[in-house]
């Protein structure tokens, strides 16, 4: 979004802030780490980060060009972007074409994430309570209303809608959900060598106006991690055993528990309250994964002070 991937076309503008947050807050975590050099790329439309050593992508050259030469000449590459169009698993196989160490997941991960439909079904079979996800001419019969419709492989909440009906089943791209009655949070999972780590519980800001859901924000660290939001995580690292590094999960917390949405398999919007909330750098890990390529056990967490990232 930040890094020159737009150049020749219109910002989009609904997701930059989310993204220009995420990068900034990463930037400066890692270069707080004794002996970490960030560089990175701006859109030549964007300022460039305040930290880290960035390069302007202009228009006319090949962003993807640029970042297969820095990826060659780094020790580690964090690809973040959305996936859709399948641009996170483009991003990633690029990285992993020009350097052996790439914090992401695996491709097969990638491409369960990159759909709401598959990653609904991926976890349903695990056993996973879920928000259905349906292609619209999945919609069962007995089904009532409200539905949420949004993009399959979309990112954040763009083109997000409650209708009161059944959709028409000739829409293409998308996914069908139940308006399910609960509360909108997150975990933020360090997934791992076997493990995977519940850093924190949010609150998402979800706003219905009119037939539109709005994400305004979250509040990191909001809540304690539960016996069965810990349970939880680990039952979809089971699932997915191929998710990597930092890992969003999107869930209602309705009357009958958690229930998943979605699996965000990269940094979140979440991750720009993460330090503030745990007081801690939560990537001081970095060191043990460039060098021995796992995650080591995290000493004791200590308890989040809720920290509200607004948009």
């Amino acid at each position: 979004m930040t890094g020159g991937g737009f150049e020749g076309a219109d910002l989009p503008v609904d997701l930059i802030a989310e993204a220009t947050l995420m990068r900034d807050a990463l930037i400066g975590d890692l270069e707080d780490l004794p002996g970490v050099r960030v560089v990175t790329t701006h859109d030549s439309r964007l300022p460039p980060p305040p930290r880290g050593e960035s390069s302007v992508v202009e228009a006319g050259i090949p962003a993807r060009e640029k970042w297969k030469e820095l990826s060659g000449q780094a020790h580690c590459c964090w690809p973040i972007a959305p996936e859709t169009g399948g641009e996170l698993a483009t991003l990633a196989a690029l990285m992993r074409r020009a350097n052996p160490r790439v914090i992401a997941c695996d491709t097969a991960t990638l491409d369960i994430c990159a759909s709401k439909h598959a990653t609904s079904r991926a976890l349903a079979a695990a056993g996973i309570r879920v928000v259905t996800s349906w292609r619209p001419d999945e919609v069962p019969a007995d089904a009532t209303g409200p539905f949420v419709v949004k993009p399959d492989d979309g990112a954040g909440s763009v083109d997000t809608f409650v209708i009161a009906n059944r959709p028409s089943s000739s829409l293409t791209g998308a996914v069908v959900q139940p308006y399910v009655q609960g509360a909108p949070r997150s975990l933020t999972l360090l997934c791992q060598s076997g493990r995977a780590h519940v850093l924190a519980v949010n609150h998402q800001h979800v706003v219905r106006s009119d037939d539109r859901l709005l994400f305004h924000g979250v509040t990191v660290g909001a809540e304690p991690v539960t016996d069965e939001l810990f349970a939880l995580a680990k039952r979809i690292y089971s699932a997915l055993p191929g998710l990597h590094g930092l890992v969003g999960v999107d869930f209602i917390a309705s009357r009958e528990g958690p229930m998943v949405i979605e699996i965000n398999p990269r940094l979140t919007t979440s991750y720009a309250g993460l330090r503030p909330a745990l007081a801690i750098n939560p990537v001081a890990f970095i060191g043990e994964l460039i060098r021995d390529g796992v995650v080591p056990d995290l000493p004791y967490l200590p308890i989040a002070t809720p920290f509200e990232v607004r948009l």
